[in-house]
């Protein structure tokens, strides 16, 4: 199915790993013009840089940390410059730890929420003048909003703030045409995942598929699928929701 992408510019924050890459490289192949970021220099950097070689477009791998207030307008200067406005905006740069709430130092929790939701703050307020009448701003949630999980307060806070965050902006700016939604995602097989320790990745894997209608984890270019859809017109009368791409997970 042809989503009449071809041609659109987004901006997708942390896109050379996990859910961001798979979303980075489904928006190439769909035809829109990305630019993306990263913190450090990785192998995976070079590799997506040479896999939207690969797939043709006005591509931008940049080296951005969104938790760093100061290095978003520069971001978005790069992305106003390369296209001049955005159709598409992914906030998906993340950070997470697991931490006893009682031993969580405040460091590490004005850490995860500079990262998940002073970051995505930023890069919004920072994209507004380049948004225009039909542009989908898509922020990457989590279902543990909904479920709590133990020794992650710091984090399922940051992800409930997200949700408040984009109901509030599709209200304020639902005028000018610009649509706000979250992905609440399930367990999702990434880097991360697959670097566990064997038996504990099979445990998560056996106990988290148990969890699902579907019985198994999910993919990032499942995620990928929810982001091409927010982003085109099939859901053009879809904003301020929380779409659950979770496989169905109690």
């Amino acid at each position: 199915m042809d989503l009449e992408l071809k041609g659109k510019k987004a901006l997708v924050t942390g896109g050379t790993r996990g859910v961001g890459r798979g979303v980075v490289l489904a928006l190439a192949r769909a035809g829109v013009d990305v630019v993306t970021c990263y913190r450090t220099e990785s192998e995976q950097v070079a590799s997506l840089e040479q896999a939207l070689k690969e797939t043709g477009g006005d591509h931008h791998v940049v080296r951005a940390d969104v938790a760093d207030p100061g290095q978003i307008p520069g971001l978005l200067r790069t992305a106003g410059e390369r296209y001049g406005h955005l159709d598409i905006v992914v906030n998906n740069a993340g950070a997470i730890s697991h931490i006893p709430y009682g031993e969580l130092p405040l460091e590490e929790w004005q850490r995860i929420l500079a990262t998940n939701v002073t970051g995505a703050h930023l890069v919004v307020q920072h994209a507004l003048p380049l948004l225009r009448a039909g542009s989908s701003v898509i922020s990457i949630g989590s279902k543990a909003v909904e479920a709590g999980i133990p020794l992650r307060a710091h984090y399922t806070a940051s992800k409930a703030a997200i949700a408040g965050l984009s109901r509030s902006l599709a209200r304020e700016f639902g005028g000018r045409g610009i649509r706000f939604n979250v992905l609440a995602l399930g367990v999702i097989e990434t880097e991360n995942f697959h670097a566990l320790p064997e038996a504990q990745r099979d445990l998560m894997t056996e106990r988290y598929s148990a969890k699902t209608a579907l019985g198994r984890l999910g993919l990032p270019e499942e995620v990928a699928g929810a982001v091409l859809w927010l982003a085109s017109d099939l859901s053009r009368y879809v904003t301020g929701s929380t779409v659950s791409v979770d496989g169905g997970i109690n």
